[in-house]
Protein backbone atom coordinates (compact mmCIF):
# COMPACT_ATOMS: atom_id res chain seq x y z
CA UNK A 1 0.00 0.00 0.00
CA UNK A 2 1.44 3.40 -1.05
CA UNK A 3 2.36 5.95 2.02
CA UNK A 4 0.95 9.29 1.68
CA UNK A 5 3.75 11.17 1.93
CA UNK A 6 2.72 14.76 3.11
CA UNK A 7 4.16 18.50 4.16
CA UNK A 8 3.05 20.98 6.59
CA UNK A 9 4.59 24.53 7.04
CA UNK A 10 4.28 26.50 10.35
CA UNK A 11 5.83 30.06 10.26
CA UNK A 12 7.63 30.99 13.43
CA UNK A 13 7.16 34.92 13.91
CA UNK A 14 10.28 34.83 16.76
CA UNK A 15 13.61 32.91 16.87
CA UNK A 16 13.32 32.20 20.37
CA UNK A 17 10.35 30.86 19.94
CA UNK A 18 11.69 28.43 17.54
CA UNK A 19 14.96 28.00 20.22
CA UNK A 20 12.42 27.43 22.75
CA UNK A 21 9.95 24.90 20.82
CA UNK A 22 13.16 22.51 20.04
CA UNK A 23 14.78 22.67 23.67
CA UNK A 24 17.98 21.60 25.09
CA UNK A 25 19.70 19.16 22.13
CA UNK A 26 16.62 19.78 19.80
CA UNK A 27 14.95 16.85 22.24
CA UNK A 28 11.16 18.38 22.39
CA UNK A 29 11.23 18.08 18.45
CA UNK A 30 13.30 14.61 18.76
CA UNK A 31 10.12 13.14 20.90
CA UNK A 32 7.12 14.05 18.43
CA UNK A 33 9.95 12.65 15.40
CA UNK A 34 10.45 9.45 17.35
CA UNK A 35 6.79 8.81 18.20
CA UNK A 36 5.23 9.63 14.50
CA UNK A 37 7.89 8.82 12.12
CA UNK A 38 7.98 12.65 11.10
CA UNK A 39 10.66 14.88 9.59
CA UNK A 40 10.62 18.09 11.64
CA UNK A 41 13.22 20.81 10.01
CA UNK A 42 13.62 24.51 10.75
CA UNK A 43 14.61 26.72 7.91
CA UNK A 44 14.93 30.43 8.37
CA UNK A 45 11.28 31.69 9.66
CA UNK A 46 9.40 28.30 8.87
CA UNK A 47 9.06 24.86 10.56
CA UNK A 48 8.69 21.90 7.62
CA UNK A 49 7.01 18.68 8.94
CA UNK A 50 7.20 15.90 6.32
CA UNK A 51 6.17 12.18 6.39
CA UNK A 52 2.93 10.22 6.37
CA UNK A 53 -0.67 12.21 6.09
CA UNK A 54 -1.79 11.11 9.35
CA UNK A 55 1.04 11.49 11.69
CA UNK A 56 2.20 15.12 9.81
CA UNK A 57 -1.26 16.22 10.71
CA UNK A 58 -0.75 15.16 14.35
CA UNK A 59 2.68 16.42 14.85
CA UNK A 60 1.39 19.79 13.13
CA UNK A 61 -1.33 19.87 15.58
CA UNK A 62 0.98 19.23 18.75
CA UNK A 63 3.40 21.57 17.94
CA UNK A 64 1.04 24.05 17.62
CA UNK A 65 -0.03 23.64 20.81
CA UNK A 66 3.08 23.70 22.01
CA UNK A 67 3.84 27.46 20.22
CA UNK A 68 0.60 28.45 21.32
CA UNK A 69 1.83 27.97 25.15
CA UNK A 70 5.35 29.73 24.37
CA UNK A 71 3.86 32.90 23.48
CA UNK A 72 1.30 32.72 26.36
CA UNK A 73 5.40 32.54 28.39
CA UNK A 74 5.27 29.53 29.41
CA UNK A 75 7.76 26.39 29.56
CA UNK A 76 7.83 23.70 27.80
CA UNK A 77 9.90 20.75 28.14
CA UNK A 78 10.09 17.30 27.24
CA UNK A 79 6.97 16.68 29.80
CA UNK A 80 4.78 18.71 27.85
CA UNK A 81 5.31 17.17 24.79
CA UNK A 82 4.63 14.16 26.29
CA UNK A 83 1.48 15.06 27.50
CA UNK A 84 0.40 16.42 24.34
CA UNK A 85 1.44 12.99 22.81
CA UNK A 86 -0.40 10.98 25.25
CA UNK A 87 -3.39 13.40 24.63
CA UNK A 88 -3.25 12.74 20.80
CA UNK A 89 -3.78 9.01 21.92
CA UNK A 90 -6.70 9.45 23.65
CA UNK A 91 -8.17 11.81 21.14
CA UNK A 92 -8.25 14.39 23.89
CA UNK A 93 -9.04 17.58 22.22
CA UNK A 94 -7.69 19.80 25.26
CA UNK A 95 -7.07 23.70 24.80
CA UNK A 96 -4.31 25.12 26.08
CA UNK A 97 -6.54 27.07 28.45
CA UNK A 98 -7.67 24.21 29.66
CA UNK A 99 -4.27 22.76 31.03
CA UNK A 100 -2.67 26.10 32.21
CA UNK A 101 -4.74 27.83 34.86
CA UNK A 102 -3.54 31.14 36.49
CA UNK A 103 -0.82 31.47 39.04
CA UNK A 104 -1.23 30.12 42.11
CA UNK A 105 1.58 32.13 43.67
CA UNK A 106 5.42 33.30 43.28
CA UNK A 107 8.34 30.97 44.71
CA UNK A 108 10.73 32.81 46.71
CA UNK A 109 12.89 33.78 43.01
CA UNK A 110 9.80 35.00 41.32
CA UNK A 111 8.99 31.59 39.08
CA UNK A 112 5.21 31.88 39.06
CA UNK A 113 3.56 28.15 40.10
CA UNK A 114 0.47 26.91 37.97
CA UNK A 115 -1.29 24.02 36.59
CA UNK A 116 0.85 22.02 33.55
CA UNK A 117 -2.16 19.54 33.09
CA UNK A 118 -5.99 19.57 33.06
CA UNK A 119 -5.81 16.79 35.76
CA UNK A 120 -4.17 19.52 37.62
CA UNK A 121 -5.97 22.81 36.52
CA UNK A 122 -8.95 20.52 37.91
CA UNK A 123 -7.45 19.66 41.32
CA UNK A 124 -6.21 23.40 41.69
CA UNK A 125 -9.79 25.06 41.02
CA UNK A 126 -11.35 21.87 43.37
CA UNK A 127 -9.16 23.80 46.18
CA UNK A 128 -10.51 27.25 45.42
CA UNK A 129 -14.03 26.28 45.48
CA UNK A 130 -14.89 23.33 47.68
CA UNK A 131 -13.83 23.26 51.59
CA UNK A 132 -12.51 19.95 51.11
CA UNK A 133 -10.52 17.80 48.74
CA UNK A 134 -8.39 14.68 47.97
CA UNK A 135 -5.77 14.64 45.95
CA UNK A 136 -5.29 10.75 44.60
CA UNK A 137 -3.17 10.30 42.00
CA UNK A 138 0.41 8.58 41.35
CA UNK A 139 3.63 9.81 42.72
CA UNK A 140 4.98 12.96 40.61
CA UNK A 141 1.62 14.31 39.58
CA UNK A 142 2.17 17.60 41.82
CA UNK A 143 -0.86 16.91 44.58
CA UNK A 144 1.54 17.67 47.60
CA UNK A 145 3.14 20.69 46.44
CA UNK A 146 0.34 22.41 44.29
CA UNK A 147 -1.64 21.74 47.72
CA UNK A 148 1.17 23.84 49.85
CA UNK A 149 0.99 26.51 46.65
CA UNK A 150 -2.90 26.99 47.07
CA UNK A 151 -1.81 27.03 51.30
CA UNK A 152 0.64 29.96 50.40
CA UNK A 153 -1.65 32.02 48.34
CA UNK A 154 -4.69 31.72 50.94
CA UNK A 155 -2.53 32.75 53.48
CA UNK A 156 -0.58 35.46 51.45
CA UNK A 157 -4.44 36.63 50.38
CA UNK A 158 -5.12 36.52 54.33
CA UNK A 159 -8.00 34.05 53.91
CA UNK A 160 -6.69 31.93 56.21
CA UNK A 161 -4.11 33.02 59.42
CA UNK A 162 -1.93 29.74 59.51
CA UNK A 163 -0.63 26.17 57.50
CA UNK A 164 -0.89 23.01 58.99
CA UNK A 165 1.06 20.46 57.40
CA UNK A 166 0.84 17.01 58.78
CA UNK A 167 1.58 13.41 57.45
CA UNK A 168 1.79 9.93 59.13
CA UNK A 169 5.19 8.55 60.99
CA UNK A 170 4.34 5.40 58.52
CA UNK A 171 7.53 3.19 58.00
CA UNK A 172 8.35 2.53 54.14
CA UNK A 173 10.52 -0.37 54.51
CA UNK A 174 12.95 1.59 57.58
CA UNK A 175 12.18 1.50 60.93
CA UNK A 176 12.02 4.59 63.02
CA UNK A 177 13.46 3.28 65.81
CA UNK A 178 17.08 2.59 64.28
CA UNK A 179 16.99 6.52 62.76
CA UNK A 180 19.66 8.50 65.16
CA UNK A 181 18.36 11.22 67.64
CA UNK A 182 15.31 12.40 69.50
CA UNK A 183 11.97 11.85 68.57
CA UNK A 184 11.11 14.83 66.62
CA UNK A 185 14.59 14.37 64.75
CA UNK A 186 13.49 10.75 64.09
CA UNK A 187 9.95 12.14 62.17
CA UNK A 188 11.80 15.12 60.60
CA UNK A 189 12.55 12.92 57.70
CA UNK A 190 8.88 12.06 57.01
CA UNK A 191 8.20 15.52 57.30
CA UNK A 192 11.11 16.53 54.59
CA UNK A 193 8.92 16.35 51.61
CA UNK A 194 6.48 18.85 53.30
CA UNK A 195 9.52 21.18 54.36
CA UNK A 196 11.41 20.86 50.82
CA UNK A 197 7.97 22.37 49.04
CA UNK A 198 7.82 25.39 51.63
CA UNK A 199 11.83 26.33 51.33
CA UNK A 200 11.03 26.58 47.48
CA UNK A 201 8.06 28.53 47.33
CA UNK A 202 8.88 30.74 50.49
CA UNK A 203 12.45 31.05 50.47
CA UNK A 204 14.54 30.00 53.75
CA UNK A 205 14.39 33.42 55.69
CA UNK A 206 10.64 33.54 55.43
CA UNK A 207 9.89 29.82 56.74
CA UNK A 208 12.31 29.97 59.44
CA UNK A 209 10.16 33.39 60.29
CA UNK A 210 6.51 31.60 59.90
CA UNK A 211 8.10 28.72 61.70
CA UNK A 212 9.13 30.55 65.12
CA UNK A 213 6.22 32.20 64.76
CA UNK A 214 3.23 29.75 64.65
CA UNK A 215 2.30 30.81 61.20
CA UNK A 216 3.51 27.29 59.52
CA UNK A 217 2.99 24.02 61.44
CA UNK A 218 4.28 20.88 60.41
CA UNK A 219 3.43 17.89 61.73
CA UNK A 220 3.16 14.47 62.35
CA UNK A 221 -0.47 13.44 62.18
CA UNK A 222 -0.73 12.07 66.00
CA UNK A 223 -0.07 15.17 67.02
CA UNK A 224 -2.96 16.61 65.21
CA UNK A 225 -5.73 14.95 68.23
CA UNK A 226 -8.10 16.46 70.40
CA UNK A 227 -7.52 19.67 68.24
CA UNK A 228 -9.93 22.44 66.31
CA UNK A 229 -8.20 24.18 63.73
CA UNK A 230 -9.92 27.12 62.97
CA UNK A 231 -9.48 29.94 60.17
CA UNK A 232 -6.49 27.46 58.79
CA UNK A 233 -5.45 25.62 55.46
CA UNK A 234 -4.51 22.16 56.42
CA UNK A 235 -3.00 19.78 54.35
CA UNK A 236 -2.55 15.70 54.82
CA UNK A 237 -0.18 14.41 53.01
CA UNK A 238 0.61 10.42 51.94
CA UNK A 239 -2.81 9.76 53.64
CA UNK A 240 -2.78 6.65 52.12
CA UNK A 241 -1.15 5.45 54.95
CA UNK A 242 -3.83 6.12 57.65
CA UNK A 243 -5.93 4.24 59.08
CA UNK A 244 -9.87 4.40 59.22
CA UNK A 245 -9.85 5.86 63.05
CA UNK A 246 -6.98 8.49 61.79
CA UNK A 247 -8.81 9.73 58.80
CA UNK A 248 -11.83 10.00 60.59
CA UNK A 249 -10.03 11.89 63.51
CA UNK A 250 -7.85 14.11 61.02
CA UNK A 251 -11.56 15.12 58.92
CA UNK A 252 -13.05 16.14 62.49
CA UNK A 253 -9.90 18.50 63.17
CA UNK A 254 -11.26 21.66 61.06
CA UNK A 255 -13.54 24.67 62.28
CA UNK A 256 -15.06 27.78 61.03
CA UNK A 257 -13.06 29.17 57.73
CA UNK A 258 -10.33 26.53 57.18
CA UNK A 259 -9.57 24.68 54.03
CA UNK A 260 -8.79 20.87 53.92
CA UNK A 261 -6.62 19.39 51.38
CA UNK A 262 -5.86 15.41 51.65
CA UNK A 263 -2.86 13.90 49.43
CA UNK A 264 -2.44 10.45 48.78
CA UNK A 265 -1.47 7.28 45.93
CA UNK A 266 -3.09 3.98 46.90
CA UNK A 267 -1.44 2.18 45.11
CA UNK A 268 1.44 2.95 47.49
CA UNK A 269 0.42 1.91 50.82
CA UNK A 270 2.50 1.30 53.68
CA UNK A 271 0.13 0.03 56.40
CA UNK A 272 0.53 -3.83 57.01
CA UNK A 273 -1.70 -6.25 55.40
CA UNK A 274 -3.96 -6.47 57.66
CA UNK A 275 -4.96 -2.62 57.68
CA UNK A 276 -7.07 -0.49 56.02
CA UNK A 277 -5.94 2.25 54.55
CA UNK A 278 -8.41 5.16 55.25
CA UNK A 279 -7.61 6.87 52.11
CA UNK A 280 -9.55 3.79 50.17
CA UNK A 281 -12.26 3.61 52.89
CA UNK A 282 -13.38 7.58 52.95
CA UNK A 283 -13.53 7.75 49.34
CA UNK A 284 -17.05 5.38 49.79
CA UNK A 285 -18.02 7.35 52.74
CA UNK A 286 -18.18 10.88 52.07
CA UNK A 287 -18.41 10.71 48.05
CA UNK A 288 -21.95 12.54 47.92
CA UNK A 289 -21.15 15.29 50.53
CA UNK A 290 -21.67 18.45 49.20
CA UNK A 291 -18.64 20.69 49.72
CA UNK A 292 -16.37 17.83 49.30
CA UNK A 293 -14.66 16.83 46.37
CA UNK A 294 -12.40 14.09 45.03
CA UNK A 295 -9.49 14.75 42.18
CA UNK A 296 -8.05 11.91 40.50
CA UNK A 297 -4.56 12.43 38.32
CA UNK A 298 -3.38 10.02 36.21
CA UNK A 299 -0.27 8.74 35.16
CA UNK A 300 -0.80 11.26 32.77
CA UNK A 301 -0.36 14.33 35.03
CA UNK A 302 3.03 13.34 36.06
CA UNK A 303 5.57 16.52 36.00
CA UNK A 304 8.52 15.17 37.18
CA UNK A 305 11.19 13.45 34.07
CA UNK A 306 9.37 11.67 31.83
CA UNK A 307 10.24 8.38 32.14
CA UNK A 308 8.33 8.17 35.94
CA UNK A 309 5.70 8.01 33.78
CA UNK A 310 6.71 5.30 32.39
CA UNK A 311 8.12 3.55 35.06
CA UNK A 312 4.54 3.92 37.03
CA UNK A 313 2.52 2.19 33.64
CA UNK A 314 5.40 -0.73 33.84
CA UNK A 315 4.46 -1.32 37.21
CA UNK A 316 0.48 -0.68 36.99
CA UNK A 317 0.69 -3.47 33.95
CA UNK A 318 2.87 -5.62 35.88
CA UNK A 319 0.42 -5.84 38.83
CA UNK A 320 -2.22 -6.50 36.71
CA UNK A 321 -0.33 -9.68 34.86
CA UNK A 322 0.52 -10.74 38.82
CA UNK A 323 -2.41 -9.60 40.73
CA UNK A 324 -3.39 -13.14 42.04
Amino acid sequence: MAVNIKEANIRIENLNDAIMLFGNFDNNIRLIEKEYGVNILNRSNEIRITGDSASVSIAQNIILKLLEMIRKGEEVTTQTVSYFIENAKENAEESVDDIIGDTICMTAKGKPIKSKTSGQKKYVDSIRKNEVVFGIGPAGTGKTYLAIAMAVSFLRSKRVSRIVLTRPAVEAGEKLGYLPGDLQEKINPYLRPLYDALYEILGTETFQKYIENGVIEVAPLAYMRGRTLDDSFIILDEAQNTTPEQMKMFLTRFGIGSRVVVTGDITQIDLGRDKVSGLKQVVKILKDIDGIDFVYLSDKDVVRHRLVMEIIRAYERYSSLHSD
